[in-house]
């Protein structure tokens, strides 16, 4: 006759082990849950079958800054047109994927977190290093707007993570006179979208720019956004999701209103711009 062993694990073991477990799994899912949890409400626009959704990123990226130097460009690059920035950088890595906990799938750059280097409000040139080298469209004065982005394009937002400066390119330079530019004005820059968004990116296009010496407030500054001719007015400076675009070409229109909603005189304020969604 065969002899059974049986192997008694107390239960009040198994109940240890089991509570604990699910105590650090809790514990887990709470810290996930708080890293991406806005701190207010997120606003919503709905007209004419688009919705525009404020996003929120899950790294805020309240310390990283940038600095920028457009002055070390060689006669030959500054002939041309062509300008040289170099960047300082800190509590920011270049070529990481940035976190994409609860974002909606969007255009997302594989080379990860990069600069936007805009030339006068043109658009933008996606710089991976700490330099490189951008064009102006002629000769003059030129303003040279960099901030830091996230992988998916949407910029970072604190006062530290942008750098504005000037610079006098082309042969002109060498008979011309150019005032200063001021530096000091409200201004709005245009970011995203840009050119072709294919399949699942149509999904949800990223509405982004860049806002300097100044902020959105319902009492002041405001962005009006036309989108195909449908007029959305934002009152909160951030990305937004776009939905309910129709495949083809799409135009986005931004102009920086004052508090009486009237145009700001400023260097650089309407920009429009066209994108296209394709299914494949």
């Amino acid at each position: 006759m065969k002899k059974i062993v049986l192997i008694i694990i107390p239960i009040l073991f198994i109940a240890f082990i089991v509570t604990n477990c699910n105590r650090k799994v809790v514990a887990n899912s709470a810290a996930n849950s708080d890293r991406t949890k806005p701190t207010a409400k997120l606003m919503t626009y709905t007209k004419k079958g688009i919705t525009l959704t404020e996003l929120y990123s899950p790294e805020q990226f309240e310390n990283a800054t940038i600095a920028q130097n457009t002055s070390s460009s060689t006669m030959a690059e500054l002939d041309s047109n062509k300008i040289k920035v170099e960047y300082t950088t800190s509590n920011y890595e270049l070529q990481k994927q940035t976190d994409t906990t609860g974002i909606k799938s969007c255009a997302n750059a594989v080379k990860g977190q990069h600069i936007h280097c805009i030339v006068d409000n043109g658009p933008y040139n996606a710089l991976y290093e700490k330099s490189g080298t951008v064009k102006a469209t002629d000769d003059g004065q030129h303003m040279v707007l960099s901030f830091l982005s996230r992988s998916y394009h949407e910029s970072i937002k604190n006062k530290n993570a942008y750098a504005l400066s000037s610079v006098i390119s082309g042969k002109s330079r060498y008979y011309a006179r150019y005032a200063a530019p001021d530096l000091s004005k409200p201004m709005l820059f245009y970011s995203r979208p840009k050119d072709v968004y294919k399949g699942g990116e149509t999904e949800a296009v990223l509405l982004d720019f860049y806002l300097v010496n100044c902020d959105l407030d319902k009492d002041g500054y405001k962005v009006k956004a036309e989108i195909n001719g449908t007029e959305f007015l934002l009152t909160k400076w951030s990305g937004y999701f776009m939905e309910g675009l129709p495949m083809g070409e799409n135009t986005i229109k931004l102009t920086l209103l004052d508090g009486k909603g009237n145009i700001v005189d400023s260097p650089f304020n309407v920009s429009e711009r066209k994108f296209t969604l394709k299914a494949n």
